[in-house]
C-alpha cells in the first residue's frame, strides 16, 4: 500500500519524516497494580522502547491505562503482542492502529497521571465511534469501573 506511486507526496512531507505505526490503547489495571508498580513500568519502558525506536505517552488514573505508542511498524507490533499478553491488565481496547509518514507526536517517552474526569471523556469518545462488539464492551466495562470507584487519581478502594 505505501509503495504505490503517488500516495505520498515526499515534496509535502517535513523531511524528518518517517514511517511510523501508532498504536492506542486503553485498559483495566488489575488490583495489585499502584503507583510504585506503574513507576517501575515507566522506568523499564523508557529503557527498552526508547532503544526501539519506540516514543509515546503513558496516562494512569483510577486503575486505567491509556497509552499512544509510535515507532518503527515492526517494534510497534512486538510491543502490541506484549502488551496483550502482559498480566498487569485487560479490557484492552485498541482505539486507533495506523501505519504513516509523518513526525513523531511523541518525540521523548513521557508519564502523565490523569484524574478520572479527564479519562472518562477520552473514552466516552472512543465509544461513540467504536464499532468492534468487544471493543464496545470492554470500553463500557472500563467507564462503569471509573463511575463506580472513587476519582483518585491514582487510587481504587
Amino acid at each position: 500500500m505505501f509503495d504505490e506511486p503517488g500516495f505520498y507526496d515526499d515534496a509535502d512531507l517535513d523531511p524528518d519524516a518517517i514511517l511510523l505505526e501508532t498504536f492506542v490503547y486503553c485498559s483495566r489495571a488489575t488490583d495489585d497494580v499502584d503507583a510504585d508498580e506503574v513507576s517501575r513500568l515507566v522506568a523499564f519502558s523508557q529503557k527498552r522502547n526508547v532503544a526501539r525506536g519506540i516514543t509515546g505517552v503513558l496516562v494512569f488514573g483510577s486503575g486505567v491505562f491509556f497509552q499512544w505508542i509510535e515507532g518503527p511498524p515492526a517494534e510497534v507490533r512486538s510491543l502490541i503482542a506484549n502488551l496483550h499478553g502482559d498480566p498487569r491488565h485487560y479490557d484492552i481496547v485498541t482505539l486507533d492502529q495506523c501505519v504513516d509518514k509523518r513526525e513523531r507526536l511523541y518525540p521523548h517517552w513521557e508519564m502523565e497521571q490523569v484524574a478520572a474526569d479527564d479519562l472518562r471523556e477520552v473514552l466516552e469518545n472512543a465509544l461513540e465511534t467504536t464499532e468492534d462488539e468487544a471493543s464496545l464492551a470492554a470500553l463500557q466495562r472500563i467507564l462503569a469501573h471509573l463511575v463506580a470507584g472513587p476519582l483518585q487519581s491514582m487510587g481504587r478502594s
